[in-house]
């Protein structure tokens, strides 16, 4: 049996309206915030996994080196009450050996901006024994971004907090 991969819920969903999004929008554009005046900046959101289609290299046979996935996740606040963005990516498996590593490439779009983020997750493969492990936690870099996030730099934490849905604190260094 084919282990299952975990869910890189850092890519996913559709555009939302401004309306939908009025505390992120209100915090990414705040002119006052230590953000603006060149601090730190955390945003936390919840990611909900909207689609998910994996294209392995051995369609019959066990996880590969190359086998891909493609995913969305819809985002809302760090309540889990209002949509404010998507986010959508890949990832490329890179070894299968101690439960495999994936690097993934992510785009958050949220209102005023996107942000890229990349790097490696790790323990992929969630399987052991045939057990079912929770997905990892992971920590990726932002390398760039697009309107109130142009230029921005930081990192995404990630935690599991249930089937198919993950913890995101973004670290918006400026």
């Amino acid at each position: 049996m084919r282990p299952i991969r975990a869910a890189c819920l850092g890519t996913a969903t559709a555009l939302v309206a401004l309306l939908a999004c009025a505390p992120v929008a209100a915090a990414a554009t705040d002119t006052d915030s230590d953000h603006a005046k060149g601090g730190d900046r955390v945003i936390t959101l919840i990611g909900h996994l909207a689609q998910q289609s994996r294209f392995p290299v051995n369609p019959d046979g066990p996880a590969a080196q190359g086998d891909r996935t493609v995913v969305r996740s819809i985002l809302k606040d760090q309540n889990d009450e209002n949509v404010v963005g998507e986010t959508d990516g890949f990832c490329t498996t890179t070894t299968v050996e101690n439960r495999g590593a994936e690097e993934c490439v992510v785009t958050y779009s949220l209102p005023g901006g996107q942000l890229t983020v990349q790097g490696m997750v790790f323990r992929i493969l969630n399987e052991e024994g045939g057990v079912a492990i929770p997905p990892p936690s992971f920590d990726n870099a932002i390398t760039g971004g697009t309107g109130v996030f142009d230029r921005a730099r930081g990192s995404v934490h990630a935690d599991t907090i249930g089937s198919g849905i993950r913890r995101f604190t973004i670290d918006l260094d400026r």
